[in-house]
């Protein structure tokens, strides 16, 4: 998993509230179970004016030129201002996947819906619940300047907005400690490889008509 621990990048306004998973990644593109490839179908029914399938090309649809990210002023943004309530719906980790994929690294609101908000941290993205008032302002600084981008370092815990204001945020120590070393559940299991081969070892020799 690719670790976070200061990034800076282009803002975006998705100023919706209750995004649920479907929006964020509809139900056709789910028969897939690999975490890469989704890019390009994130907020599909918002983002194209005609219907996806899974497997075209969808370099060749007709975008939708009233969604904001196919505004050319937010082309590469990496950072995603959303609404009360964002991730709600079906518990699908192919939501955070498609943003990853789209290329966000922090999506900033409100509030969360709690399973999208825990596979978030799973994947390596980083949510941050900010008070309603202070991401309405952040809207509308956003949409009033071009080229809006944000600092956000996980180390310390702000947000450094383009005038230098800091906005501080609050992560659990231990999702913290994970995102800044890169680990999800595989990597932790495998900081305790060599205990894990010991006990196997063990275990093996106690009981060897187990492995015969």
């Amino acid at each position: 998993m690719q670790a976070f621990t200061v990034h800076t990048g282009i803002t975006v306004p998705l100023d919706r509230a209750n995004v649920d998973t479907d929006a964020i990644i509809p139900k056709q593109y789910l028969k897939s179970i690999k975490r890469s490839g989704f890019g390009p179908t994130l907020f599909d029914d918002w983002r194209y004016l005609d219907p996806g399938a899974p497997g075209q090309d969808h370099s060749q649809r007709r975008p939708n030129p009233d969604f904001v990210l196919n505004q050319a002023r937010y082309n590469g943004a990496s950072i995603l201002l959303a609404r009360d309530n964002f991730g709600c719906g079906s518990s699908r980790e192919h939501a955070v996947w498609a943003l990853d994929g789209f290329g966000f690294r922090c999506v900033i609101a409100p509030s969360f819906a709690d399973i999208f908000f825990n596979n978030s941290f799973k994947s390596g993205m980083l949510p941050i619940v900010l008070d309603a008032e202070t991401v309405s302002r952040l809207f509308a600084q956003c949409q009033a300047q071009e080229g809006y981008a944000l600092s956000v370092d996980l180390q310390q815990q702000h947000i450094t907005l383009p005038d230098g204001e800091r906005i501080a945020f609050d992560v659990d120590a231990f999702r913290r400690y994970c995102l800044l070393n890169g680990l999800d559940d595989i990597g932790l299991t495998l900081q305790h490889s060599d205990a894990i081969k010991a006990f196997e070892a063990k275990h093996r020799a106690s009981q060897p008509w187990l492995f015969a």
